[in-house]
C-alpha cells in the first residue's frame, strides 16, 4: 500500500487509497503473538505431570493447578489460596461471576451466609465509569443489569458521585473497575480513589467491586505504574468480601489460549468453587502447566513485556505524532498519551464522533463504533473515539492515524461551513 505524503493527504485522497483495515478492537499483532511461540513449539516438552506428580490430562483441581495459582498469586500480589487459575479469558470469569451472583447470591456479612440471589431482589444496577470498557457493558445488557454511568477522570472514577450513589441506593450491587491504564482512557486509579472504593459505605450489604486488572503488566514507558492493593485495602476497611479481581495473560502470551485468574477473599473463593462445581470438573491444566513452565515468575514476565513494549510503543508514538501535526491546532480536539494499555482516546467537539467514524468507514477504515465506551452505546456528547493501534503494522497505523485525522477535519470543515 503506497502512502501519499502526509501533508498532502486530504479526505478525498484518503478515500482513493481504498484501505481495508479494521482497527475496532485492541488485538495483539502477529509479531506480539510470535513472542510466545515457544508455548506451541515446546508444548510436548512441558509434559503432563505437575510438580507433585498429578496427571494434568485428567479431571480434577477445580480451582486450578497449584503452581498456576501460585504464579497468579505472585503476579497479582495475593496469597495463592485466594487465587483461582482458569482458562484463557478473564471476560468469561467476569460474566460467570455476575451470572452466579444473579442466580445464587454472594457471601454477605460476618457469617458469610449467602445473600438472596440478586435477580430475586428486584431491579439490579451496576455503576459504569465512562468512557469505559464496552464488553463490561455488554455483560450487563445480556444479563439484564441496569447500568448507571459515572464520570471517569485521569485518576479514576469521580468518587463524590460514586459514594453518593452507592450510599443511598441498595439496588446498586456492583461497579466495574479497570484500575490501571483503563480501557479506553488510560486512567490510573489514585491511591485515595482505591481507598475510598474499598471503604465507602454501601446501602447494599452484598455490594461488589468487579476489579478488572486487564493491563496490570502492559506498560508503554519505562515506568511500571501500579495501583494500591485493593484486596488488602478492603480487608483493612472491614470489607474483605467486597472485591472480585480478574486478570489474564491473554495479551501477554497467546490471546486465544492463555491463562486467567480470579482472586478474592477466602469466602468469595469458596463461593466460586461451589458455583463452578456444577458446570466443570476442572480447567485445562495442560495449558496451565505449560504457562507456568514458560512464564515462571515475575522477572520472566517483565522481560517478555519489555519485548511487547518495543513493538507497541512506536505505534502509539506514531498516532500521537500524526495527531499533533494534523489536529494540534483544531479547536475542541484533544487526545490522551497513555502510559500503558492498548488504547488512545480521541475527543472531538460535541456531535462529531459518529460522523468521523462513518467517514473513516466509507474510506475503508473500520473504527470502534462511536459511543461504544458508554453504557447502552450512547455517548451523550457524541465526542469520544477509541483508537486501537496494536494490531496493524506500524506503516498502517501511521496511515490510519492520518485517515482518522482527515475524517475528523472534514467533519469540522462541514460544521464550520454550515455555521457560516
Amino acid at each position: 500500500m503506497s502512502m501519499s505524503p502526509p501533508d498532502a493527504l486530504n479526505y478525498e485522497r484518503f478515500q482513493q487509497l481504498q484501505m481495508r483495515l479494521d482497527m475496532s478492537r485492541g488485538k495483539p499483532a502477529p509479531e506480539q503473538l510470535d513472542l510466545s511461540r515457544a508455548l506451541l513449539d515446546d508444548a510436548a516438552a512441558a509434559g503432563f505431570r505437575a510438580r507433585d506428580g498429578f496427571d494434568c490430562r485428567n479431571y480434577g483441581l477445580l480451582l486450578g493447578l497449584p503452581e498456576a495459582r501460585e504464579l497468579g498469586g505472585e503476579l497479582l500480589g495475593v496469597p495463592p489460596a485466594q487465587v483461582v487459575a482458569a482458562g484463557n479469558s478473564s471476560l468469561e470469569l467476569m460474566h460467570d461471576a455476575l451470572a452466579f451472583a444473579l442466580l445464587h447470591g454472594v457471601p454477605q456479612g460476618e457469617s458469610g451466609e449467602r445473600s438472596a440471589p440478586w435477580r430475586a431482589q428486584g431491579d439490579i444496577a451496576f455503576l459504569c465509569p465512562a468512557p469505559g470498557y464496552d464488553r463490561h457493558f455488554a455483560i450487563c445488557e445480556a444479563l439484564g443489569v441496569r447500568m448507571i454511568a459515572v464520570p471517569m477522570r485521569a485518576d479514576g472514577p469521580d468518587m463524590d458521585v460514586v459514594e453518593a450513589l452507592v450510599r443511598e441506593d441498595a439496588s446498586i450491587k456492583g461497579m466495574w473497575c479497570m484500575p490501571l491504564y483503563s480501557n479506553p482512557t488510560g486512567a490510573i486509579y489514585a491511591d485515595d480513589v482505591v481507598r475510598r472504593l474499598a471503604s465507602m459505605p454501601a446501602a447494599a450489604p452484598d455490594f461488589r467491586l468487579f476489579w478488572d486488572d486487564a493491563y496490570r503488566f502492559h506498560h508503554l514507558t519505562d515506568t511500571a505504574h501500579a495501583t494500591l492493593d485493593v484486596i488488602a485495602a478492603s480487608a483493612a476497611a472491614g470489607q474483605a468480601d467486597r472485591v472480585l479481581m480478574f486478570a489474564s495473560l491473554s495479551k501477554v502470551t497467546i490471546a486465544g489460549g492463555a491463562l486467567a485468574w480470579f482472586a478474592a477473599s477466602p469466602r468469595n473463593v469458596a463461593w466460586w468453587q461451589r458455583c463452578t462445581s456444577v458446570r466443570t470438573i476442572g480447567p485445562d491444566k495442560l495449558n496451565q502447566l505449560r504457562h507456568v513452565r514458560y512464564v515462571r515468575d515475575r522477572a520472566t514476565l517483565d522481560a517478555l513485556m519489555a519485548r511487547h513494549r518495543a513493538l507497541l510503543a512506536p505505534k502509539f508514538a506514531a498516532v500521537d505524532e500524526v495527531f499533533r501535526r494534523r489536529l494540534g491546532q483544531a479547536s475542541g480536539v484533544r487526545w490522551n498519551e497513555p502510559e500503558g494499555g492498548y488504547f488512545i482516546s480521541l475527543y472531538g467537539p460535541d456531535g462529531t464522533a459518529r460522523r468521523t467514524v462513518e467517514l473513516a468507514g466509507e474510506a475503508g477504515l473500520v473504527l470502534t463504533p462511536a459511543g461504544a465506551a458508554f453504557p447502552y452505546g450512547v455517548d451523550p456528547l457524541d465526542s469520544h473515539l477509541r483508537i486501537a493501534p496494536s494490531f496493524p503494522s506500524l506503516d498502517e497505523v501511521r496511515l490510519a492515524a492520518e485517515g482518522i485525522a482527515v475524517s475528523l477535519l472534514r467533519v469540522l470543515e462541514t460544521d464550520q461551513a454550515l455555521a457560516t
